[in-house]
C-alpha cells in the first residue's frame, strides 16, 4: 500500500510542475501562462511577485556596443564594399578582353582560311608547262645539264667583285 501511496504523490507532484491538467479521458488542455492566484486577488496592497517558473532568464552575454567599435565596423563595411566594386570592375575589364581575343582568334581563323584558299587558286591557276615553255622559247633558258655547267676558279684573290666579268672557259 506504501508503495501506491509513493505513485499517487509522484503523480500528483508531476500534474503540479506540469503546465497542463488532465481531466479524465479529454484532451490535454494548457493552463495560462500568468494566472493570477486567487490570494493575490483578495490581497490588493500586497506587492506583486511572480511566478519564478515564468520568469525571464537574465542577460548575461550582452555586449555593448561603443563608438570606437562601430568606427571599425563602418570603415570595415566600406573597405569590404570598395574593395568589392574593385574586384567587380576589373572581373568587368577582363571579360571584355577576353572577348575581344576571342573575335580576334576568330577573325585570325578566318584570314588564315582565306588565305589557304587563294594559295591554292594560285597554285592551281599556275601551268608549270607554260611556264616551262616561255622561258625555254621565250627567254632562251636551257635545262641543266653536265654539258653547260661551267666551273669558275679564282685564285687571284679572296674576295669577289660584284660587277667583274665571268671568263666563260670555252
Amino acid at each position: 500500500m506504501a508503495a501506491a501511496n509513493q505513485r499517487e504523490a509522484a503523480y500528483r507532484r508531476n500534474i503540479r510542475n506540469a503546465s497542463y491538467y488532465v481531466d479524465g479521458s479529454a484532451a490535454r488542455v494548457p493552463e495560462p501562462a500568468f494566472a493570477p492566484q486567487p490570494d493575490q486577488r483578495r490581497h490588493h496592497h500586497r506587492q506583486h511577485r511572480p511566478d519564478p517558473r515564468y520568469m525571464a532568464a537574465p542577460r548575461t552575454n550582452c555586449v555593448s556596443v561603443n563608438i570606437p567599435i562601430t568606427v571599425l565596423l563602418v570603415i570595415t563595411l566600406v573597405i569590404s564594399v570598395l574593395v568589392g566594386y574593385r574586384y567587380l570592375c576589373l572581373k568587368s575589364s577582363l571579360d571584355t578582353h577576353m572577348n575581344s581575343i576571342k573575335t580576334l582568334e576568330t577573325r585570325l581563323d578566318t584570314l588564315r582560311t582565306e588565305n589557304d584558299a587563294l594559295e591554292k587558286s594560285i597554285d592551281t591557276s599556275v601551268d608549270l608547262n607554260k611556264v616551262y615553255e616561255v622561258a625555254t622559247n621565250e627567254l632562251g633558258m636551257v635545262r641543266v645539264g653536265q654539258d653547260n655547267i661551267i666551273q669558275y676558279d679564282k685564285t687571284e684573290s679572296e674576295y669577289v667583285k660584284q660587277y667583274e666579268d665571268i671568263p666563260t672557259g670555252q
